[in-house]
């Protein structure tokens, strides 16, 4: 349930065909913060369901993937179909995101702040992290 004076929050998504990390917003949708990793397998749609549930979802800021001059590639097309099936399956809007970068900042975001090396390397950190860019990067369009 949600409290006088709080929003809906907004799911952001880092896709791959292996893992997808989710990040969400705060309860007044000002700042954005990494969530979880799921594994792209056949349990993804109940836990994302889910998701949207626990958090009151209204809205999905989904990375999409550029070439760096801009032009579509065989990943772009993937996030399209993707972004088609939430919107499907989940009945929200989605926004598509600008997502170049978006690892490369997660990684070095970690490295700034993880002393761990085996946790530098985790995989599920830099997918839920640039997830979180994403979803910083939407918000700041917003303002």
């Amino acid at each position: 349930m949600i409290a006088p004076g709080e929003k809906n929050r907004i799911l952001g998504i880092d896709y791959g065909t292996v893992r997808i990390g989710l990040a969400i917003t705060d309860p007044l949708g000002m700042f954005a913060y990494p969530l979880t990793t799921l594994k792209n397998d056949s349990t993804l749609w109940s836990k994302l369901r889910d998701i949207k549930r626990e958090y009151s979802v209204k809205e999905v800021v989904l990375g999409y993937p550029l070439k760096e001059n801009g032009e579509v590639s065989s990943s772009t097309l993937a996030v399209e179909k993707f972004k088609n099936m939430l919107e499907d399956k989940l009945k929200v809007t989605v926004h598509l995101i600008d997502e170049r970068y978006s690892s490369e900042l997660a990684k070095d975001r970690i490295l700034q702040t993880t002393v761990s090396k085996k946790k530098r390397r985790d995989k599920n950190l830099v997918d839920k992290h640039a997830a979180a860019i994403i979803l910083e990067d939407y918000l700041a369009g917003l303002e």
